[in-house]
C-alpha cells in the first residue's frame, strides 16, 4: 500500500471517529420540554416572572420552554394545563389564577406522570411536585407591624386587596391583621381589586368620596404595588392634596416599579415578593435529572423604605 493510500485511510479514520463522538454526544444530551402556564400578563410582576424564567432557561440549551398566557381566565388555564399534558411535556410550571379550580388539572398532570412546579400561588392539597413562592402571610404580618410603627399604633386604613379567591391575597390579609393586632389601627374600607391598578384606582376614589375629611384616611395597605400606585393616583386626581398626607404601602418591590415608587416618594414602603423564576428553572432541572427536591421552597423578603432604598432594602 503506497503512502498516499495510508494518508487517505488515516484521514477517513479520524473523520469517522469524530462523527461517532458527535453522535454519542448528541445522544447523551437529553432535551427537556417545560410548559409554563401563566395566569395573566396584565400585571408587571408576572411579566417579570416570565422574563426571569426565560433568562434562566436560556442558560441551559437542553431546555425548551413553551409559554402560555391564560389571560386571567381560569377556564383557559385549565385547558392550557390539559394541552400541555396532551403534548407530553417533561414538566409543567404553573402560576395559578385560583387555587381550587386549578387543583384537579395539576393532579391530572401528576397522574399522567408529568412533574408539576406550582409557582407563586398555591393550589388545594399537596398533589404537586414542588411549590415555590414567598411567605405571603409573613409579608402581610411584617407590613402590619410596619404600619403600626408608621402610625404610632393608631389610624384609619384603606385595604386594597388582591384577588381574594387566590391564596396570596388571603394570606396577605390574614398576615396584616395579625401584624396590627393589639393596636388602634382600624380598616375602614376594604375591597377586592383583583391585583389590577385600574380597579384599585376606582375603588380608592370611592373610599375618598366616602371618607372626605382631610384626616379621615391615614394610610393605604395594598396587596401589590400596582394597587398602591392606583390608590396614590386616585388621591392625586381628587385634587385636594391628600396624596401627600396618606401613607401608601405596597408589596412586590420590582426595581422599576415598587422600588422606584419608594425612591420617588410615591410609596412609603414596599415589601419584596420574589418571582421565583430562576429558582423554578433550577428546581426543574433537578427534578428532570432525577434529583430529590424539597416539597415547599419558601423565598425570603426585603422591605424598601426611603431610609434604605439606596442600600438595596433591608432583609426580613
Amino acid at each position: 500500500m503506497n503512502r498516499f493510500a495510508l494518508i487517505v485511510i488515516a484521514i477517513l479514520t479520524v473523520a469517522l471517529a469524530g462523527c461517532a463522538d458527535k453522535q454519542t454526544s448528541d445522544e447523551t444530551t437529553k432535551q427537556f420540554v417545560i410548559g409554563m402556564s401563566q395566569c395573566n400578563l396584565g400585571e408587571p410582576w408576572r411579566v417579570q416572572m416570565n422574563k426571569d424564567l426565560k433568562e434562566a432557561a436560556a442558560k441551559h440549551p437542553e431546555i425548551k420552554m413553551i409559554f402560555k398566557d391564560a389571560q386571567n381566565n381560569t377556564t383557559t388555564q385549565q385547558s392550557q394545563v390539559k394541552e400541555l399534558v396532551d403534548q407530553r411535556v417533561d414538566l409543567i410550571i404553573i402560576s395559578p389564577k385560583e387555587a381550587l379550580p386549578l387543583t384537579k388539572p395539576v393532579a391530572d398532570a401528576m397522574d399522567a406522570g408529568i412533574a408539576v412546579i406550582v409557582l407563586d400561588r398555591r393550589i388545594e392539597g399537596n398533589k404537586y411536585t414542588c411549590f415555590i413562592g414567598g411567605d405571603n402571610e409573613l409579608i402581610g404580618e411584617e407590613a402590619g407591624r410596619y404600619m403600626v410603627e408608621l402610625l404610632d399604633g393608631k389610624g384609619n386604613i384603606v385595604e386594597l386587596k388582591g384577588l381574594m379567591t387566590s391564596t396570596p391575597a388571603v394570606e396577605r390579609h390574614n398576615g396584616f391583621m395579625k401584624g396590627i393586632e393589639g393596636s388602634q389601627i382600624k380598616i375602614i374600607y376594604s375591597v377586592d381589586c383583583h391585583w389590577l391598578e385600574p380597579d384599585a384606582r376606582r375603588e380608592m376614589a370611592s373610599a375618598l368620596t366616602r371618607f372626605p375629611g382631610a384626616g379621615d384616611i391615614d394610610a393605604v395597605y395594598a396587596h401589590n404595588d400596582p394597587s398602591a400606585h392606583g390608590g396614590y393616583t386616585a388621591a392625586k386626581l381628587e385634587g385636594k392634596g391628600r396624596e401627600n398626607a396618606i401613607k401608601f404601602v405596597g408589596i412586590d418591590a420590582l426595581p422599576h416599579e415598587g422600588v422606584a415608587y419608594v425612591r420617588d416618594g410615591i410609596l412609603t414602603a414596599t415589601f419584596q415578593y420574589p418571582t421565583g423564576g430562576s429558582e423554578a428553572i433550577e428546581t426543574a432541572l433537578k427534578i428532570l435529572n432525577g434529583e430529590e427536591v424539597e416539597k415547599d421552597i419558601i423565598l425570603g423578603t426585603r422591605v424598601f423604605t426611603a431610609d434604605n432604598v439606596a442600600d438595596g432594602g433591608q432583609a426580613l
